[in-house]
């Protein structure tokens, strides 16, 4: 049913304006021109990584409004689709792609790289799942103008990479995922081969396989080109125009394909046109599949390439010689002596052409020859001739080791959009020139082994010479030691046409290990023509001879008796002495000292402290000493027995120190028995009319009568006094009392006594 309306000029303004502006949105939506990218998890340390998406933007078509300052990755587990965490990425890199080629940039293709990182944890108690894990960005929308795929201003896109768990049956599990794949700047031309490494490089050494996938469509639109976070797989698949399919994705002869073990892509395009295409990278470790990465791109495949012609190249093996190399049918045979260059001749049929040589070996590893003129240079352009040539020269030191081996040898245009290449492959022998191993004397000899004694200084030459005056590096080393670790040394220089060293060694106790040791030094004057060591060796035994005995240690302190620690008692102001001297037949240095300690061993003292003192006469071969103690308070307040050992020590590399000890104690004056009394009869009759205890213990040193207290039977305390002479008459009534004598060193004495009025 139609309707009749008309609106004001103000309102016709305003809808108006709301359609325009819905328009720029649906535009920028539907003109995000997003070109490709891929995602990577890189492991830091512990358990960081980093989370990184590379997405690639059609710089040249694409609206610089639609750049996103962060993007969303969702982490799921595989084998439930359990959302994990979102993590947002901010944008941390704008860069442009270049070209392979700069003389080829179009001004209607460029790129940007958007590089998308943060780092994440990814904690064992958490990612531990079996089958591990995936991360997607979902991000809409593609270029308007893509040639293969259906309804291309509303496909979306999905970026995909899974993962393992950190942690593998209880044991860390530490992978990063494959990188650094290179990102795709140039175009393609019709009916031209158009080849590009997208080989990714692993961290880890794991296996890289390459195969091509359709790409993933994802859940965004047009609508709703950037959702919050994206969802759980399975993703759906962008639609292939019909004809066409994962291992169809660009119309060609032939259809592009990728090595599986190298990444190289390769097509040769029938059609014009814009084209998607998918690359899953599969890691591999162990022959068990751990991840996955998917690289979602784009080529354009022009119409309008200017004609490139191949570069062609020939090789004359004669240095004058005009017969070129026929591959397939020719073998290059180099022998010592003879000819090991040819020239190269290479050209190209376009005008201003730039070309380059390189090599690529087919079936060795190591030395490659070398150019020993320019490998580059421009052709038919005004001055320059039409045929640039190089000498190719195969060094001396190539061993085919009667193998035939395989050089390509590649000539490189700068045609767009990418260059072409012409490819010779040589076949070829050789044999390296004959050499003679150095030559090694010594003037060890004759006499061998060499014996030696500790303090010796030892000392010889090493020579080494080679027939093929090749450069000659004398080596030293120890058969079951490390010549260093012991002290020994071989400096060495050149002289004429020598390389001589001179081998030193001041033996040490580092070189005892028992009485007669051998040390087996083994000499070696070294070449490495074309690296390969060669080398003559000497081996010169060294004996060390070691032996010790012990020295004698005689002394006038009293016999020790059995494992009895001799004692020396004295009273207050006596002085002790002993002498003591020591012998050692070897002659060696001798030490007496004297140390002093508890009958226990645990608790030191200073001799000096308590009135000791100990000088000795040290020297080779004999040594004295004098021992003096002065007896006072100074030991005696020490309360216990005092232990001095006097050691002999002989200064060799195995000492065999010999030990006297002696216990010194001073003699208390305490030598009478303590008698206590316990009645007094306070009658003034002058017949024990006072209590007294003249028996107890004389002061001696710190150990001094404390005092005395007097108690009732009831614990009232009726008495007391610090004088050691005291006297107590009693209380006015008889009965029986308690006493309590204390002394500064600790002592009790305690008794009861009875009074008797």
């Amino acid at each position: 049913m139609p309707f009749n309306f008309r609106l004001s000029g103000p309102a016709r303004s305003a809808i108006l304006l709301f359609l325009c502006s819905w328009l720029v949105l649906v535009g920028q939506a539907w003109g995000t021109h997003i070109v490709g990218g891929e995602m990577e998890l890189v492991h830091g340390t512990g358990d960081t990584y980093t989370l990184q998406l590379n997405l690639y933007f059609d710089a040249a078509n694409g609206s610089p409004s639609a750049l996103d300052g962060e993007l969303t990755a969702s982490i799921f587990e595989k084998s439930t689709n359990r959302r994990m965490a979102n993590v947002l990425l901010p944008l941390v890199s704008n860069t442009f792609v270049n070209y392979t080629n700069p003389a080829c940039v179009k001004s209607t293709l460029s790129t940007r790289r958007l590089v998308y990182s943060r780092a994440i944890q990814l904690l064992p108690a958490i990612y531990n799942s079996p089958q591990g894990y995936y991360v997607a960005v979902e991000r809409c929308c593609r270029n308007n103008s893509i040639s293969n795929i259906q309804s291309p201003n509303t496909a979306a896109q999905a970026f995909y990479l899974e993962f393992p768990a950190v942690v593998r049956r209880g044991q860390p599990f530490i992978d990063s995922t494959p990188r650094i794949f290179p990102p795709l700047a140039d175009y393609a031309c019709i009916n031209e081969l158009f080849y590009y490494d997208f080989g990714g490089q692993d961290a880890d050494g794991d296996s890289l396989v390459y195969d091509m996938v359709t790409p993933l469509n994802g859940n965004s639109f047009s609508d709703l080109p950037k959702p919050a976070a994206a969802n759980p797989a399975p993703y759906p698949l962008i639609t292939w125009k019909p004809g066409l399919s994962a291992t169809n994705q660009i119309p060609g002869a032939p259809t592009l394909a990728i090595n599986a073990q190298t990444g190289r892509l390769t097509v040769r395009p029938t059609d014009q046109g814009l084209f998607v295409f998918g690359v899953r990278c599969t890691e591999y470790r162990g022959g068990e599949k751990i991840g996955e990465t998917r690289r979602d791109f784009q080529l354009m495949v022009r119409s309008d390439c200017a004609t490139n012609t191949k570069p062609s190249l020939a090789l004359l093996p004669a240095p004058t010689g005009r017969v070129a190399y026929r591959p397939g049918r020719d073998t290059l045979r180099l022998v010592p002596g003879g000819n090991r260059c040819v020239r190269v001749a290479f050209t190209d049929a376009d005008r201003n052409s730039r070309l380059s040589l390189s090599l690529k070996a087919v079936n060795f590893s190591g030395l490659l020859p070398n150019f020993t003129t320019a490998t580059s240079g421009a052709v038919r352009s005004p001055g320059a001739p039409d045929t640039l040539t190089a000498t190719l020269c195969f060094p001396e030191c190539i061993d085919t080791k009667g193998k035939v081996f395989f050089l390509d040898v590649v000539v490189g245009d700068d045609g767009c959009s990418l260059p072409k290449r012409d490819t010779v492959r040589v076949a070829f022998t050789a044999m390296r020139p004959p050499n003679s191993p150095p030559r090694l004397s010594t003037t060890a000899g004759p006499a061998l082994p060499i014996r030696a004694r500790i303090g010796d200084l030892l000392s010889f030459d090493v020579i080494g010479t080679d027939p093929d005056d090749d450069a000659v590096q004398l080596e030293m080393t120890g058969q079951g030691f490390n010549p260093a670790d012991l002290g020994a040394t071989l400096s060495q220089g050149t002289q004429g046409a020598e390389r001589r060293g001179r081998f030193t060694w001041r033996v040490d106790c580092r070189a005892v290990v028992r009485p007669d040791s051998v040390f087996n030094f083994t000499f070696s004057a070294v070449t490495s023509p074309c690296n390969e060591r060669q080398a003559a060796s000497v081996t010169v035994p060294i004996i060390v001879s070691y032996r010790n005995q012990a020295p004698t240690l005689a002394s006038t302190l009293p016999p020790a008796k059995a494992a009895e620690i001799p004692l020396v008692e004295l009273p207050l102001g006596q002085r002790y002495t002993a002498t003591f001297s020591g012998i050692d037949l070897d002659r060696d240095g001798l030490t007496l000292t004297a140390t002093g300690s508890s009958i226990d061993g645990k608790e030191g003292f200073d001799l000096a402290a308590v009135g000791m003192r100990f000088e000795a006469k040290n020297g080779t071969g004999t040594a004295s000493g004098t021992f003096t103690w002065d007896v006072s308070c100074a030991a005696a307040n020490l309360h216990r027995s005092l232990i001095v050992t006097f050691q002999l020590v002989d200064a060799t590399c195995k000492p065999l120190p010999q030990v006297q000890r002696v216990q010194l104690q001073v003699k208390s004056p305490d030598t009478l028995a303590v008698k206590l009394y316990n009645v007094i009869t306070p009658n003034r009759d002058g017949q024990n009319d006072y209590f007294r205890l003249p028996d107890l213990p004389p002061n001696f040193c710190d150990a001094r009568f404390g005092s005395l207290k007097i108690y009732t039977r009831w614990g009232q305390q009726v008495y007391e006094s610090t004088d050691r002479e005291f006297r107590w008459p009693g209380q006015g009534t008889g009965g029986v009392y308690y006493y309590y004598v204390t002394y500064t060193d600790g002592r009790k004495y305690r008794g009861w006594l009875e009074v008797i009025p």
